[in-house]
């Protein structure tokens, strides 16, 4: 089972996907995105932590996603990705300028056939103004494509908006 999860800033996305992953009744593998680069970033993931269960385990990879997805996948297991904006975000400012290319294609590949569950969380930017720089512009692009790849290749799509989830594609779970 693959799930994408995706919604706004603060639409209570990711409280969404971390009760799914509890309920789950798998071990529960957090796969994080995120960099601290600066002292806001840092204070976020702290707080991330400290509400996740102790039990889960944490693998922190900003840009080599499907890797870890390939090596973590198990019948037994709960993959949590929490967020794929930010690993965009991350490949779009990588060095490589092919990275993204050959990181969203191995991402779409592993999917295929993943073994277990796995829950990916986004941020959905495309409900907002189109950006000025080219740079912004290109993220909210990507964000979209990458977005509707997925939710051709997930079981399960849900939005989420002001802590609610709306289905778009699947069945909800009972209990949910």
């Amino acid at each position: 089972m693959i799930e994408l999860i995706l919604g706004g800033a603060r639409s209570g996305k990711s409280r969404l996907a971390e009760q799914l992953a509890q309920d789950a009744g798998l071990e529960v593998i957090y796969i994080a995105t995120s960099q601290p680069l600066d002292e806001e970033m840092r204070a976020r993931i702290a707080h991330h932590r400290q509400q996740r269960p102790a039990h889960w385990g944490l693998i922190e990879e900003p840009l080599a996603l499907a890797q870890v997805l390939r090596e973590q996948a198990d019948a037994r297991r709960c993959l949590l990705v929490d967020c794929l904006t930010l690993w965009l975000t991350n490949l779009l400012l990588d060095g490589d300028p092919e990275r993204l290319g050959r990181e969203r294609q191995a991402l779409l590949e592993v999917l295929e056939g993943l073994p277990g569950r796995a829950i990916l969380v986004s941020n959905e930017t495309g409900l907002g103004v189109v950006p000025m720089g080219e740079l912004s512009r290109r993220y909210v692009d990507e964000a979209g494509w990458l977005h509707q790849a997925l939710a051709h290749c997930c079981d399960r799509v849900q939005f989420c908006v002001a802590g609610l989830p709306m289905l778009l594609k699947g069945t909800r779970e009972t209990g949910n």
